[in-house]
């Protein structure tokens, strides 16, 4: 009898623990959808495209690694991440010598009356902030991405906890049941 009490309280808390994966992983999959679905609208408002493939904006020796991406719009986290640092990144260092904006702002207030460097540190500023939106877009999507597993490891959990406490309760119904041979019986002359 306390064999059949023990099995039944250990199902009943895998139960739980199963019905509270599945709800952790219900919001998780929600989470993965809001991240992912928000990234991608509001990164389309920006209509932010990568040149052909190959052309000359694009080309495959200055660019290898957004060939794949030639011509498609920025619309995802990955695309964001690719965008700011193989695009706008290259073309910051090449239009500053290798310079940071950080060290283009120094020498441009040392020099304020330089208007080229006025004009390359409002350039490299310009390039820092949308790098730092479309990375910060990649973040979020990443979080996305963590969410989605999250959910899929929830629910893997709960089908597993799920089927160890129907098992757990069905061993405690056999245990509960008497069965003849084990029932003790009192002698007829006690």
């Amino acid at each position: 009898m306390q064999r059949s009490y023990m099995d039944r309280l250990i199902s009943a808390i895998g139960a739980a623990l199963a019905v509270l994966l599945l709800v952790g992983g219900v919001l998780a999959l929600v989470g993965h959808n809001f991240v992912t679905n928000q990234v991608t609208s509001q990164l389309k408002q920006e209509k932010i495209f990568f040149p052909a493939a190959g052309s000359a904006g694009l080309s495959a020796s200055e660019f290898p690694g957004l060939q794949q991406y030639g011509g498609q719009m920025v619309d995802t986290g990955p695309k964001a991440k690719a965008y700011a640092d193989e695009f706008i990144w290259v073309h910051m260092m090449k239009a500053s010598g290798d310079k940071s904006y950080a060290q283009i702002s120094a020498a441009a207030r040392a020099n304020p009356d330089d208007k080229k460097l006025a004009g390359l540190k409002t350039t490299l500023f310009q390039g820092d902030m949308l790098r730092a939106s479309l990375l910060s877009a990649y973040a979020f999507w990443q979080f996305g991405v963590i969410a989605l597993w999250v959910s899929i490891v929830a629910f893997v959990g709960a089908v597993v906890l799920g089927f160890m406490a129907l098992l757990g309760f069905r061993h405690a119904r056999k245990v509960e049941a008497p069965t003849t041979s084990s029932r003790y019986v009192a002698p007829a002359n006690a």
